[in-house]
């Protein structure tokens, strides 16, 4: 009975709801603060966000921003899940204040991190700083990341780290060069959340993806939500005016729902 009664309300939601995800209310004792940090000379600006009612050790979260780089989204997000009793970490991939106002800017900013190697050692420097944190138990991370960021978490996950409460991609890029050799060395568990209209990842790549992971009997739980474009949980995706870029109410939810439950299991 818990079970049709938790279905129903968030069939509920979807139908009636016109709030994206993103904006839902958060408790008032959700803090944020940026925090700024070095790594090879370059100074990178984060935001790490908590609950101040919460005491003791608790999970942390990763947060990997879009392409567009460590705007008010990402930050958002990490409210949410310090909302949800983690501390949340939104790392910052292209240095303090770096924004992308276009797409031009922001495929360039992002195709100069798309080295694995050079995203890895930014993805463990964030972690460095979330585990640190007086309020984390260093044992229990997750991490999650949208479109770039949704590459960056896989790109984690290939590299053979293991992260007890596993990573989540939103709409993230598929393609990897690390895909054949990483997928043997995959610990952490995945949730990958996809569009089925999803046009930035061609098919082949999408099809490579799942049966390469599949095939190395990685811990893989692909999901795909039909009828949503690349961005489907982004509320300003409709608004860019980029082919195949738009906000999917349904796929918004259901992902961020799907989310919670996987945190929840897995950090038990």
């Amino acid at each position: 009975m818990k079970k049709l009664i938790t279905f129903a309300v968030l069939l509920f939601v979807y139908e009636c709801s016109s709030t994206p995800s993103v904006n839902l209310s958060i408790k008032d004792s959700i803090e944020g603060k940026s925090i700024e940090y070095k790594l090879d000379g370059k100074t990178y600006e984060g935001f790490l966000a908590v609950d101040k009612s919460i005491t003791g050790k608790r999970p942390g979260i990763l947060v990997i921003h879009e392409w567009w780089g460590l705007n008010d989204y990402p930050k958002q997000r990490a409210k949410q899940l310090a909302d949800l009793g983690y501390v949340a970490f939104a790392m910052d991939v292209y240095g303090k204040g770096i924004v992308a106002e276009d797409h031009n800017e922001a495929g360039k900013l992002s195709g100069a991190n798309s080295d694995p190697k050079v995203l890895l050692k930014k993805i463990n420097e964030a972690l460095k700083i979330l585990k640190a944190d007086p309020n984390v138990d260093p044992t229990k991370i997750g991490a999650i990341g949208y479109c770039f960021g949704g590459k960056a978490v896989i790109e984690l996950a290939l590299d053979g780290q293991e992260l007890k409460g596993g990573v989540v991609s939103f709409h993230g890029i598929l393609s990897s060069k690390n895909l054949v050799a990483g997928a043997k060395k995959v610990k952490t568990k995945m949730l990958i959340h996809h569009g089925a209209a999803d046009t930035f990842t061609p098919k082949d790549a999408v099809d490579l993806f799942v049966k390469t992971l599949n095939d190395a009997k990685a811990p893989l739980q692909f999901v795909v939500h039909p009828g949503a474009d690349h961005g489907f949980t982004v509320p300003s995706a409709s608004s860019r005016n980029i082919p195949g870029l738009s906000y999917n109410k349904k796929a918004d939810y259901a992902s961020f729902e799907s989310m919670k439950a996987f945190f929840a299991e897995n950090f038990k």
